[in-house]
């Protein structure tokens, strides 16, 4: 699955938490947010948004008086980012900023540490060592390199274990042997990982790049909705549509989409799940034929699947689906898109028999299939449909 940043804000949280250290922060999202601000006689402001390089870009401003909070605030989203993180300045000393990251690979857990942390520390690779974790490694001799105590470093591997991150890199920190003062995280997830996790979701997540105007109503939708809906804009040209159904169903059939080669015609991924009403089902849609008809591919499909689904009234979802496909039937007809469906549950056969009367009628159907063909195989169909140049 794809890797993804979480916020600076949630991993902080995370991380000082595991290491039995207070945080104070606040994620802003809008100006209001900047009222529960207070306490402190200055701050930092920065964009927390996945951007590399911020301090360079001029997006992260320091020693910011409370009463130019919004002032500076205003700044950073002027320049296009909707998400940002104030926290209490601290003063330090630069050559008291300390570099940790630890990843996971083939060869298990490595940490690499680097006494020269800060804003340069990639200019100075000689400075990082580097660490191997394994059943005899020593402990205290990296608690001695560090300055970070035993119990601390081990529960920051717990952490990474436990909750399914790809990397978590500190920089910097400023540690003595009394505490550790975590001044920028940077952790990535595995995406797929949200639904064995309770410790973060999908509204964690961030993007270097300003959210779609999809992406956002979606967000919106999820917001006033007691069901969940996500979208993720993967490639914007991409040839692959996905229309999902489920978390662990999600993860099967965009893994499969990648086992097969295809994982750069991949153009987006989320899912609905909560047993959303009709209504609800149209919006996601319509949000998603957008995307299909925006993007530049030659020819598309849209794999509308999900497992069997327990409570989800499947001729309920499908309504609000179909009504989206009517919408823009002739539009999709243009785009050379064929649809294929696999889906089970409540209601089914209703659901189902409907949506392919509307895909014959529309001329985009590639395949209808409920639970006696496995998600894996419906998949497998679409993707035969558009490796096939003879039928385009």
């Amino acid at each position: 699955m794809p890797r993804r940043k979480l916020s600076e804000y949630r991993a902080k949280n995370l991380v000082n938490h595991a290491i039995g250290e207070d945080y104070v922060g606040w994620s802003i999202l809008d100006l209001d947010d900047l009222k529960k601000v207070d306490g402190y006689d200055s701050y930092v402001v920065k964009v927390d948004q996945a951007v590399k390089g911020r301090f360079k870009k001029g997006l992260v401003l320091l020693n910011v008086e409370h009463k130019d909070l919004k002032s500076s605030a205003k700044q950073l989203m002027n320049e296009g980012y909707n998400s940002l993180l104030v926290e209490p300045y601290v003063e330090h000393v630069d050559q008291s900023e300390r570099y940790l990251a630890l990843h996971h690979g083939r060869d298990g857990f490595t940490v690499a540490y680097s006494r020269n942390g800060g804003v340069n520390v990639e200019q100075n690779p000689h400075s990082i060592e580097y660490f191997r974790l394994g059943d005899d490694f020593d402990w205290d001799n990296l608690a001695t390199v560090t300055n970070i105590e035993v119990d601390k470093l081990q529960a920051l591997v717990k952490l990474f274990k436990d909750n399914h991150f790809a990397s978590l890199e500190i920089n910097p920190y400023v540690a003595d042997r009394r505490s550790l003062n975590v001044l920028d995280v940077a952790v990535e997830i595995d995406d797929a990982g949200q639904y064995f996790t309770r410790a973060w979701n999908e509204t964690d997540i961030r993007s270097p790049r300003k959210l779609s105007g999809s992406e956002e109503q979606i967000h919106v939708l999820n917001d006033n909705s007691p069901a969940s809906f996500s979208l993720s804009v993967l490639n914007p040209n991409g040839s692959i549509f996905l229309l999902l159904s489920g978390g662990g169903a999600s993860i099967v059939i965009a893994d499969e989409v990648y086992n097969q080669g295809l994982g750069d015609e991949l153009a987006n991924y989320g899912e609905y799940s909560g047993n959303p009403n009709t209504e609800e089902t149209y919006i996601y849609t319509k949000e998603l034929i957008k995307l299909i008809i925006d993007s530049k591919a030659p020819k598309k499909v849209l794999f509308i699947g999900g497992a069997v689904a327990n409570f989800t009234d499947i001729a309920k979802t499908f309504a609000g689906i179909i009504a989206a496909l009517d919408d823009q039937a002739a539009a999709l007809k243009k785009q050379h898109l064929k649809v294929f469906v696999r889906r089970g549950g409540p209601n089914q056969e209703i659901g189902l028999a409907k949506i392919k009367q509307a895909l014959e009628g529309h001329g985009i159907l590639g395949g209808v299939y409920g639970p006696d063909v496995s998600i894996s195989d419906a998949l497998g169909f679409a993707l035969k449909e558009l490796k096939d140049e003879e039928k385009w």
